[in-house]
């Protein structure tokens, strides 16, 4: 729950699920966790509440029917950069991928523990809410980087390029710490949250998600640097 002057505003959650007992589940275990709930069947429900409530987070089943989670996420993806978690009832490592490279700020495979869920959902609220503070900041600049804070945009030299939500947050907190080595369990702790401080999978792929935007190289990367089974570190150019 967030506050706005003197009037308190409960989170909205989107759940998405076409299995109606996962749905009544999680739309009661939403409820008692404070916060308001908004549903959908399918990914195409899913893609129409978006854009009509604006939620403040999504929950988002991979198989349903009419239009899967993957493709939701893709349509989501284009006009929100709202937090989204991804359920699957395979669990297979390349769902897991498949959906983080799209834009997915988290995953959770079938069956899952209901108070992990929360957890998850409460700590990636908590990041987008220091997220929109960090907005009212002014840009940094490191080298040919102009990272504007206001807007979520990276100038690499004279050409702009977008970021997710995630590759944001890794952004900022490398460019805050230039020069200096964050090691895996700091930057899941910081980003995720410290439930993943094991799960270095998550960060190597929006790592490699990061790079392939602002290095010239990202086969050879030369601003974000990587100490081997330690963490990364943003370079400052000349130091």
């Amino acid at each position: 729950m967030i506050k706005e002057g003197n009037v308190a505003k409960r989170h909205c959650i989107l759940a998405v699920d076409d299995e109606k007992r996962i749905l009544t589940f999680l739309t009661s275990k939403i409820k008692a966790s404070g916060y308001t709930v908004i549903t959908g069947a399918n990914g195409r429900e899913a893609v129409e509440q978006c854009r009509a409530q604006n939620p403040d987070l999504v929950i988002l089943d991979i198989m349903m029917p009419v239009m899967d989670g993957v493709e939701a996420l893709k349509e989501i993806r284009s006009f929100s950069m709202v937090p989204i978690i991804m359920l699957s009832a395979k669990g297979a490592d390349m769902d897991k991928v498949r959906g983080l490279t799209l834009g997915a700020d988290d995953y959770l495979a079938k069956p899952f523990n209901p108070d992990e869920l929360m957890a998850r959902v409460e700590a990636i609220l908590r990041r987008a809410t220091a997220d929109s503070a960090d907005r009212h900041r002014g840009p940094i600049v490191i080298g040919d980087i102009t990272i504007d804070l206001a807007k979520c945009k990276v100038m690499v030299g004279e050409t702009e390029t977008s970021l997710t939500r995630i590759e944001w947050l890794l952004l900022n907190k490398l460019a805050q710490n230039a020069g200096r080595l964050l090691t895996y369990e700091e930057l899941l702790s910081s980003i995720w949250g410290p439930e993943y401080l094991n799960d270095v999978q998550i960060l190597r792929t929006w790592i490699s998600r990061l790079r392939g935007k602002i290095e010239k190289d990202s086969a050879r990367p030369r601003l974000i640097s990587t100490v081997p089974k330690v963490g990364y570190m943003l370079e400052i150019p000349g130091v």
